[in-house]
Order: C-alpha cells, then sequence, then structure tokens
C-alpha cells in the first residue's frame, strides 16, 4: 500500500496550493466544529467545492470535527454530518466518543479517523476505536516508532497516521488549558492562542517600599520561551515510519501561509518519491521554523523545548505568488518587496525548482516600467527565461 501524503489546507487557496506541490490528500475545517477556528476554514458552498476540486484530481478530502463537545453541539453536529457524507468527503476526522458515536449512528457510510487529540498511545485504545467503528486513528505525537510498529502488528487492518512535520504542543497531544487561563480561550474548543509561544517575564513586588520592577527569567541563558516546543521534523526517517506500519505522513498546519506549505509539501514529496534527501532537509531550511526535532520517534527525549526564541526567519524571502506566463515574462502577485536587479528563485512542484534569474525587465499592472516592486499585491510582469504556471512561487535569498 502506497503511503499518503496528508497536507493541511486553510482556506481553498492553501487547498490548491497543496494539490499543486504534490499533496495526495488534503484536511480542512468547516466554520463549525473544527480546533482551529482562527483559520478561514469552509463555508458549505465551500466545502462542496473542494471536495468537487480535489476528486477531479483523484486526491482526498477530509474534514476535521474534532472539538470536545458540549451538550448544546449535538443536534448542529447530527446536520454538520449529514452534510459531509452528502458532498462525498472522503472522512471526517472526531476526537470526542461522543461525536464519533452519533456520526456512526446516523451517517455509517461516512468514514471516520480518530484525531491526534484523542491522545491514543496503545494498542488496545486503537483496537476500542476499530470496534467503534473509525478506520484511521492519528496516533498521538508522543509515541516512538518501536510502539508504533507494536500496535500495527496488534492491529493490521486499522489504517495508522502520524504527524512527519510541523509545530508541536508543549502539553499532551494538544489537551492544553494554558489558553483557557491565560487568555479565556479555550483550546479544546478550536480557539488556542498559541500561549505556549510567548515569551515569559515575572514582576516582582517590593513589599518595602510598594514598588515593582520586570524580572528576567532565563533558561540555561538562552532566554524566556520556558514553554515552546520546537518543531517536528521526520524527514529522514520516512522509511522507518513506514517500516512502523504508518499509512499517512501528516503535515501540520492549518495556519501556515501558502508558502510554507508549499515549500514543506514539495520537500517532502520529492524526498518520497525518491528524491535527494539532503536537498529536501535544506529546502526546510528555507521556511520559517523553530529548531528542528524527532521529538519522541526514536524513544525517550528530554530536549524537545526550543528555549532560544519564538522562531527563526528562514532562509528565503516569499516574493510573490505566480498566477501566470507567457512570452517570456511571469506575472506575479506582489508579497515583499523587490526590485531590478534582484535575482529570485523559483519555488515550484516540476523541474523548474531552485532555477534562478536576475530582475532586469519589470512592468506594474498599467504596463508602465518600475524599478521597485513595492505595492502589496500588484500584478508585476517580470521578464523570465523559465515556463513557469500558476500556483508557484518566486522567493529570494536572504544575505
Amino acid at each position: 500500500m502506497d503511503v499518503e501524503l496528508l497536507a493541511p489546507a486553510g482556506n481553498f487557496s492553501k487547498l490548491k496550493t497543496a494539490l499543486h506541490f504534490g499533496a495526495d490528500a488534503v484536511y480542512v475545517g468547516g466554520k463549525q466544529f473544527s480546533l482551529r477556528t482562527f483559520a478561514d476554514n469552509f463555508t458549505e458552498e465551500e466545502l462542496r467545492a473542494a471536495v468537487s476540486f480535489a476528486h477531479e484530481r483523484g486526491k482526498k478530502l477530509y474534514v476535521t470535527a474534532n472539538v470536545f463537545a458540549r451538550n448544546a453541539d449535538f443536534s448542529m453536529l447530527q446536520d454538520y454530518f449529514s452534510l459531509l457524507s452528502s458532498i462525498g468527503v472522503d472522512a471526517a476526522i472526531v476526537s470526542d466518543p461522543g461525536v464519533a458515536y452519533l456520526a456512526k449512528k446516523t451517517t455509517p457510510d461516512l468514514a471516520l479517523h480518530l484525531s491526534t487529540q484523542a491522545n491514543t498511545t496503545n494498542k488496545y485504545a486503537v483496537k476500542f476505536w476499530a470496534e467503534q467503528g473509525v478506520s484511521r486513528v492519528i496516533l498521538a505525537r508522543e509515541l516512538s516508532l518501536s510502539e508504533i510498529a507494536e500496535i500495527h502488528a496488534f492491529n493490521p487492518d486499522v489504517e495508522l497516521e502520524a504527524f512527519v512535520h510541523g509545530a508541536m504542543c508543549i502539553s499532551y497531544s494538544g489537551r492544553c488549558l494554558l489558553s483557557d487561563y491565560l487568555d479565556g480561550r479555550s483550546s479544546n474548543r478550536g480557539a488556542c492562542v498559541q500561549s505556549c509561544r510567548w515569551r515569559y517575564e515575572v514582576r516582582a513586588l517590593n513589599a518595602t517600599n510598594g514598588q515593582s520592577e520586570w524580572l528576567p527569567i532565563e533558561e540555561d541563558g538562552k532566554g524566556t520561551y520556558i514553554f515552546n516546543s520546537k518543531d517536528l521534523n521526520m524527514l529522514g526517517y520516512l522509511d522507518k515510519m513506514r517500516g512502523a506500519g504508518i499509512r499517512s505522513f501528516k503535515i501540520e498546519g492549518r495556519m501556515k501561509s501558502g508558502y510554507y506549505l508549499a515549500t514543506v509539501i514539495n520537500a517532502y514529496r520529492r524526498a518520497m518519491d525518491g528524491g535527494d534527501l539532503q536537498l529536501s532537509q535544506t529546502e526546510l531550511l528555507g521556511v520559517a521554523h523553530r529548531e528542528y526535532t524527532q521529538a519522541y520517534a526514536l524513544g525517550n527525549n528530554p530536549q524537545t523545548v526550543n528555549y532560544a526564541d519564538s522562531q527563526s526567519k528562514g532562509d528565503y524571502t516569499y516574493i510573490a505568488d505566480v498566477v501566470g506566463c507567457e512570452n517570456g515574462y511571469v506575472y506575479a502577485e506582489m508579497r515583499n518587496r523587490f526590485k531590478k536587479g534582484d535575482v529570485l528563485e523559483v519555488l515550484s512542484p516540476d523541474e523548474n525548482c531552485g532555477k534562478s534569474f536576475t530582475v532586469e525587465e519589470l512592468y506594474d499592472s498599467k504596463g508602465e516600467n518600475a524599478d521597485d516592486g513595492k505595492l502589496v499585491q500588484e500584478i508585476y510582469k517580470i521578464a523570465c527565461p523559465h515556463s513557469l504556471r500558476q500556483g508557484d512561487f518566486l522567493r529570494r535569498k536572504n544575505g
């Protein structure tokens, strides 16, 4: 069985990017019941269109309904599952036992995948969920590959999905109350403000004079990001993940930019297809990320916190989205400033990836000559020796 590359899509544009760069399937959220309420997410009409768009290309689409539900949610959830079933969604992703029960009772033909939020960490839990009608289990991030292999041996007919790349959570597979306490927004209802990424300080009150002052917290002299997990990167261990029985490699990031998704999906797609592994690893350094880790895949690992900073900027600056190409010119929607004389590099799923060119001819949307591409979202016409496609990106090497 081929391993699936599964990518996030926070909106329709990102869905198109994910499929353009080689994802086999995407997971999205509707406007309700998803644990990423700050993503754009999909309306009912957009979900219908997304299913059609994916299926026309031989791809799959999964929809998250992974909140921990309250009683008042269930009347709406029943209608929601009926909608997902009727429009041909390939699976719904759920966490809550009650939600899973409702879905199987009301829409038995709708496949169910169990979210990582359910914290599935052992072979008996996987067997239990399979007996409840779940066809795929998205395993907890805390598992090692040896534990996953044991789960697969015990449950050979259950599909196993695991994360390969992206942000990690300081709490047990996302079961976190920090956002609730500090900002009043529930992580487990989809409103996490990522307070684990904040920079923390301590304020000391002098009881004698009533004055207070900020005191720095230092962890090993590297800073104050005391809850900030490193980012997962399993690119070098894909064969071992296959061998452990994992059938879906999941990329995290419904809140990430289309450019980020393009870079990461492209790197994993090429590696999975037998491309240069070191080149793919280099690509993953090109986008904003925290220090990388394999987390617990190889066993116990106490070094999973990124104390030094919140996030590095990466090796490239995202410059523009390619919207068309003809007669030796590329049409690109500007995202970051660039100028004549800049060397731009192509990010593409085809043979143009990594090719570069110097900006020598530059025109604005009125056809007037320009020296400086400084207007955000302006469609610029740039002389380009490469035949690019809509959906490709332009970037500039930093430094």
